[in-house]
């Protein structure tokens, strides 16, 4: 930026094109509906054509933006590839890239695979292909574009437990059992996209790119009252979070409004890394 914006102006996504991938998740939905309520033109990419192109109806409907949902392996480069000369053919650009796509064992599988003496090794392989690689992919694939045009914003999410190790007991139950545990995998891997963000926010900061990292706390999903209980006790502000309360933090990266902010991560986390 080289010239003073209002407010209305800097968090306005007005003309830009936003590719969410993992479009059809908890969080990436909320992650689309973001960008085009703030003006930009949306990719929604997931394995699930059915449900991106609703989510792509659905949003270019209510918004009036131009929304599109594309079938995708975020593990599969040539794929990829195909989806970024869709995307450049039909837009010509790309200013922004959410790296949302994940692997994230729910409470509710409660499965003794998931304790790290037993967690299986194609597993672990599984969800850093999923939760790091595809951030490295796409991140080349979709980044190199802004690169090219100097001009460009990707929002990797990450994890408090990225940041923090996971809290087992989350996952008694009360009576003391504890057949669930938050994986090693999950754990590293939002660690490693964390590290990564700032590996290439300082490669592409002299081209224009600036790359920061979302640091999500708990979103509550029809859990075991148990798990939210322990959860909104452990936590600052006494709940768990709603899908729809990351939507701000989303625009705010996407655009002007955080124009001089590279290789940080914002945490929305009810102050779960506080204490």
């Amino acid at each position: 930026m080289n010239h003073m914006q209002s407010i209305p102006e800097v968090f306005s996504l007005k003309g830009k094109v936003g590719v969410v991938t993992g479009a059809a998740g908890l969080l990436g939905r909320y992650h689309c509906q973001a960008l085009s309520e703030a003006g930009a033109n949306v990719v929604a990419i997931d394995l699930c054509e059915q449900k991106c192109s609703q989510i792509a109806r659905e949003l270019a409907e209510s918004t009036g933006v131009e929304c599109i949902g594309i079938k995708g392996d975020v593990t599969d480069g040539d794929c990829l590839a195909n989806i970024r000369t869709q995307i450049l053919r039909k837009f010509d650009h790309i200013d922004i890239l959410v790296n949302n796509a994940a692997i994230n064992e729910k409470v509710e599988d409660c499965n003794e695979l998931t304790k790290f003496e037993n967690f299986p090794l194609s597993l672990w392989q599984k969800s850093i292909n999923v939760n790091l690689t595809s951030v490295f992919l796409c991140s080349q694939i979709f980044g190199s574009d802004m690169a090219r045009t100097r001009c460009g914003s990707i929002i990797n999410i990450a994890s408090t437990y990225g940041i923090v190790a996971p809290d087992q007991s989350l996952y008694q139950k009360r009576n003391g059992e504890q057949s669930f545990y938050k994986s090693a995998a999950y754990s590293t891997t939002k660690g490693a996209v964390i590290a990564f963000t700032r590996y290439l926010a300082a490669y592409w900061g002299k081209n224009g790119v600036r790359v920061n990292a979302l640091v999500p706390g708990g979103v509550e999903n029809d859990q075991e009252s148990d798990f939210i209980d322990h959860y909104s006790q452990r936590t600052p502000l006494g709940r768990m979070a709603q899908p729809w309360e990351y939507k701000s933090a989303i625009v705010f990266l996407a655009g002007n409004a955080s124009s001089y902010m590279t290789g940080a991560s914002l945490v929305v986390d009810g102050g779960w890394t506080a204490w």
